[in-house]
């Protein structure tokens, strides 16, 4: 059977047989930057910006890769040729980074570097099928009581591997309604983010997200944000709090994988008059006309036959 190859600091190798040191950061500490890109039409969707957000999260947490933004892209493309025989016409794939700080024995001082970094690239299949119901009918946004880290400890923008806190507040989340998408607040009460996405609401036409103080500045929020603005729908980054989510007209996330996922209830209210807003179907309808490809579509096509 044909195996996905994969990338592990300067080699190509089958998947079954990528392996890394137990001693390795991203084991001994969670110490790992990440990025995940996706396909559409197997084309890669803003690799380039992907790779520029990795490289200043680089900066930020001192990891040296070894190689430039222009090597990590050609690595990164060579990646996903090896592995495209293996994609049928109507599917994409994630494009998965992590990239540890290398080996990390433990001792007295965790910042000190044994070697070179722990470079990973790899694909996977896109399964969208978790979030194809709620394109139309929207999900079921909960406030778990877990709060975000506060930018003071971390700061979101650091696209990163250690994701216990998201975990946590996911599974609390899911204790209201097994479906159920968090909305994760921090430590003043202010929407923060989403285990894996970014949080959007409609108020009088208005459309509405958190600033970056708290929150990944995510490329999809930013997509979102562009096709607003070409659609000449207004936008504000600004602060918001449960309120508003509770009062809005429509409320969604963005995320790589599903794009705009809608929310429909929040905290068991229902958003506006409960059904998937005319705004959130704007812009899932603009961002297909971008990647040239139906984007609900391609979801729907992911289920079983009669199902």
């Amino acid at each position: 059977m044909q195996e996905r190859m994969v990338y592990i600091s300067g080699e190509m190798v089958p998947e079954s047989q990528a392996r890394i040191s137990i001693f390795d950061s991203a084991v001994m500490l969670g110490d790992t930057v990440t990025e995940s890109t996706r396909t559409f039409a197997h084309k890669p969707f803003k690799l380039e910006e992907h790779i520029g957000r990795l490289y200043k999260s680089f900066k930020v947490t001192r990891i040296d890769p070894q190689c430039s933004a222009d090597t990590m892209l050609k690595i990164t493309q060579d990646v996903l040729a090896a592995n495209l025989g293996m994609m049928s016409p109507d599917d994409d794939c994630w494009i998965v980074h992590n990239v540890s700080r290398g080996l990390a024995i433990a001792g007295a001082d965790p910042t000190v570097q044994q070697g070179s970094a722990t470079v990973m690239i790899f694909t996977q299949p896109m399964n969208l099928l978790p979030w194809v119901d709620f394109y139309t009918k929207g999900c079921h946004a909960v406030t778990p009581m877990s709060r975000a880290i506060p930018a003071q400890s971390l700061d979101a923008r650091i696209k990163n591997r250690s994701r216990m806190a998201y975990t946590l507040a996911e599974m609390e989340a899911k204790l209201v309604d097994p479906l159920a998408q968090s909305v994760i607040l921090d430590v003043h009460g202010n929407v923060a983010e989403n285990k894996g996405g970014n949080i959007f609401l409609v108020s009088d036409g208005v459309l509405k997200t958190p600033t970056t103080a708290n929150c990944l500045e995510g490329l999809s929020r930013q997509v979102a944000l562009d096709l607003a603005d070409s659609l000449g729908i207004p936008t504000v980054q600004t602060i918001l709090q449960p309120y508003d989510l509770a009062t809005a007209d429509e409320v969604f996330f963005t995320s790589t994988p599903y794009c705009i996922m809608p929310a429909t209830r929040f905290n068991g209210l229902a958003v506006g008059d409960g059904q998937v807003g005319p705004i959130t179907k704007r812009l899932l309808n603009a961002w297909s006309a971008l990647v040239g490809l139906d984007i609900v579509g391609q979801a729907q096509g992911q289920r079983p036959s009669g199902s």
